[in-house]
């Protein structure tokens, strides 16, 4: 089996119409879908929800579920809160920067670009307390295959020894290079 590609990744969100209008509004990602039960199909309990999904570009589906009868929501708190987000790639630096300052002026908090040495990030959370990431790729195809060559050994010498291996070290010399 190849997988041909995700479907949808599903968050939780607070209110679904507000998160259909933080998402069109500020990354232009149109409602496609909605579905409201009041039965969970995969489970059968009754669990009313409101099932939303977004078009996030080349057949990429991001989903919400809200759930007005489960406990309010929070993140894991044993996970720092950098960890958890979602990252989604635009096409260029100018877009990249055009589109922070945008969200600036709609008063949201930007953190970035962080130069990332093989790409540019920029990070802003959602109405749902969600962290997003907009990230451009500026690693050259060599600098992309070089990161594939030695990524089964970064896993092997990191479970060997829970420290960072440096066989991507050059990658992190980048960032201070500009």
């Amino acid at each position: 089996m190849l997988i041909q590609k995700i479907h949808h990744v599903a968050y939780r969100c607070k209110d679904a119409g507000e998160t259909v209008d933080f998402y069109k509004k500020h990354l232009d990602m149109a409602l496609i879908g909605a579905f409201a039960e009041d039965h969970v199909p995969s489970t059968k309990a009754p669990d009313p929800y409101m099932h939303i999904f977004l078009d996030a570009g080349a057949g990429n589906i991001l989903a919400f579920f809200e759930l007005p009868t489960a406990p309010e929501m929070d993140r894991d708190q044993n996970t720092p809160a950098w960890v958890q987000h979602l990252a989604l790639e635009v096409e260029s630096m100018d877009v990249l920067l055009a589109t922070k300052a945008r969200l600036q002026e709609s008063g949201l908090d930007v953190v970035g670009p962080t130069n990332h040495g093989l790409f540019h990030s920029i990070y802003f959370h959602d109405p749902n307390g969600h962290r997003l990431e907009l990230a451009v790729n500026t690693a050259t195809p060599a600098q992309a295959q070089k990161m594939r060559d030695v990524a089964g050994l970064m896993i092997e010498d990191w479970n060997k020894t829970k420290r960072p291996p440096r066989h991507m070290a050059w990658a992190h010399e980048l960032e201070f290079k500009g």
